[in-house]
């Protein structure tokens, strides 16, 4: 819990909480709402070694692995949905053994988050009776229930060091306000020790009340107001996500020269995410806001 009444500090500031062999969880999904601009920071100030844990995640993840960042990944799906295919850094290093991989599942994960908050030393779950994820999880173990005699995966609580999350809106004090789907961020800002939060707008405390606090400010230690902080994802409603520039960095991510050529136009750039949203240019960005105008201006963006 932070006391600081005010949580506002730049995105540098913000990052460096997070430490090397840290285990972070990033908020949002696939191309919903992800932390990218955390992300990208975090790749700027050179973190090495993470644990880092989520739900079904895109180019969030596989950004910090073409970086060399990741250690760990603790994740039900790393790609890019049935858009643009297999997340092909994550899948060479995964391939290569350059990191290790705890593959798990939704539910999984979401029940070990429940039991960090509610203090637990486990839970048991049924959903990976039978599977082979007992074999990458040594952590896991087996109960039986005192009621029925059934046979269950006793899993521990999940307690990141961060969770990272971007919201649309935000208030000084780091309340959050996030439209559904929440997906885990309600659960991550609960059970980890800290939540770094970006948010596309810093609005008044009144203003955000109106629409309703999902996170509120006693889990936040920072928050940082980065427009299109969830770019190329979309952060509704504020932006859909960028699929050229998606397309784009899936073809770069093919080959570890590529991705680095990548990480080197767009992410090693010299005034961070100011010198980002530069290079992306006023009108791309100001076309992804305009995706709720019509049907067809939503279809456009896809084509």
């Amino acid at each position: 819990m932070y006391l600081d009444p005010d949580k506002r500090v730049d995105l540098a500031t913000a990052a460096s909480h997070v430490r090397d062999a840290s285990l972070v969880a990033l908020g949002g999904a696939l191309t919903s709402r992800l932390p990218m601009a955390l992300v990208r920071e975090l790749i700027r100030q050179g973190r090495r070694d993470l644990h880092v844990v989520g739900s079904a995640h895109g180019m969030d993840v596989d950004l910090l692995v073409a970086a060399g960042a990741v250690a760990v990944c603790e994740e039900s799906y790393v790609g890019f949905e049935q858009d643009l295919g297999l997340a092909p850094a994550y899948r060479r290093a995964a391939e290569g053994g350059t990191i290790t991989v705890k593959e798990s599942c939704c539910v999984t994960i979401l029940t070990q988050l429940r039991a960090a908050e509610m203090g637990l030393p486990f839970l048991p779950v049924r959903g990976i009776k039978g599977t082979d994820m007992r074999r990458l999880h040594p952590e896991y173990a087996e109960i039986t229930c005192p009621f029925t005699g059934e046979l269950l995966v006793a899993v521990p609580p999940l307690i990141p060091d961060f969770a990272l999350i971007h919201a649309p809106l935000g208030d000084q004090f780091g309340n959050l306000f996030l439209e559904q789907p929440y997906v885990l961020d309600e659960r991550f800002a609960g059970a980890s020790r800290s939540v770094i939060a970006t948010v596309d707008q810093i609005v008044p405390t009144d203003t955000l009340a109106e629409r309703g606090v999902t996170i509120p400010g006693y889990f936040v230690q920072a928050v940082v107001e980065v427009p299109f902080g969830a770019h190329p994802a979309s952060s509704y409603p504020n932006y859909a996500y960028d699929r050229q520039h998606m397309s784009c960095y899936v073809t770069a991510a093919s080959t570890p020269d590529s991705a680095e050529a990548y990480l080197a136009e767009w992410v090693h750039l010299p005034g961070g995410e100011d010198d980002y949203r530069a290079k992306l240019g006023p009108e791309p960005l100001a076309r992804l806001t305009s995706w709720s105008q019509s049907v067809d201006q939503w279809k456009g963006l896809f084509v």
